[in-house]
This record gives C-alpha cells, structure tokens and sequence, in this order.
C-alpha cells in the first residue's frame, strides 16, 4: 500500500503533538494525513477521546492507517470496536502504561486498562527501554496480546522531541516498509 491510497490518522497523546514532533512532522509531509483533533489536550476524558478517533475513522473514504503516540495509543485501541470503516494498520509508538499508580497526571490512568484482545489489522508497536511512561515489558506484554510486531527502539526515551526524535528518521523508514506490507 502506499500513502496516497490510504488516509493516515495522527493520533497525538497527552498534550498534542508540538511542531518539532516527528508526528507534526509526517503530518506536513504526507498529503493523505490527518490529525484527530481533540477538544481538550491537557485534561484527556476517555470517552470524548475515544469517541473522536472513531469518528474520523468513521468519516474515512479509503482505508485508514492509524499513527498513534504515547495517550494516542490506548486511545486507538479503545476505540477499535467503534470502527465501521476498514482499518488497514495501526504504527503504534511509545504506549504509556496506563494502569502504573505511578503514571502522572494520575487521570491518564483513566485510559487503562488496555483491552488484550488480538487487533484486527496489522502493527507494529515501537517502544523504548527507559521511556518514563511505561516499561518495555509493559510494551512487550501488550504487543503479544494484540499480535503486533514488536520493535525494540533501543535507549531512546519516550520517543519524541523531548527525547531527540523530531525528525525521527528511522521511524519514517519503519512506517515505509510497514506501508509497503499491507
């Protein structure tokens, strides 16, 4: 598949996307691309959430790629029974453990648990070995559970601007040959 035949969902977590974010970044560069825009960025309800992302799936014309970060993900995957329009694949990056007691703000605690049933479209879940908001073995865990392809992203924190991945080269060579499988 490439990606003009299909429409790609940027799903940003907690707080957005800034303009450095490698997200913000595909989005200006991939003419197919989308952001799902949610009404408050800093105070995340669930439901709103979840009910956004499957709208703009809803709302698609050609098959849907889902790009999710951080709050993103347990946002996608929430919403994932709510679809009534074909999903093509899910590149899920950096899924924070939502039920860690430890997580601040404490309210995104309210996105957990994740749902473990197998996903009903191809992934691929990228984590990090010291991103501050979920373990790898969180990460790993999860993966197996939905039948995702796990990437091992090394050392590389929470995997956005902050950690050094603005332009996030090797995650764009990733998302081109996950595209080129579907």
């Amino acid at each position: 598949m490439k990606a003009s035949d299909a429409e790609i969902l940027i799903i940003p977590g907690y707080t957005n996307s800034g303009e450095n974010h490698w997200q913000t970044r595909w989005q200006s560069k991939l003419k197919t691309a989308r952001r799902v825009e949610q009404a408050e960025w800093s105070k995340p309800v669930r439901e709103d959430w979840v009910r956004r992302v499957a709208d703009e799936v809803n709302a698609a014309e050609k098959p849907v790629i889902l790009v999710a970060h951080s709050l993103g993900v347990p946002t996608a995957i929430h919403a994932i029974p709510e679809f009534r329009k074909k999903v093509a694949g899910a590149f899920l990056v950096a899924p924070p453990e939502v039920t860690n007691p430890a997580i601040r703000p404490k309210h995104l605690m309210t996105f957990g648990p994740y749902p473990e049933d197998p996903l009903p479209f191809p992934s691929i879940t990228i984590a990090s070995r010291n991103d501050p908001f979920g373990s790898f073995e969180h990460a790993e865990n999860i993966a197996v559970a939905w039948g995702s392809f796990l990437i091992d992203a090394g050392q590389s924190g929470h995997i956005n601007a902050e950690s050094g991945h603005g332009p996030w080269p090797e995650g764009t060579m990733v998302f081109t040959q996950f595209l080129s499988r579907l």
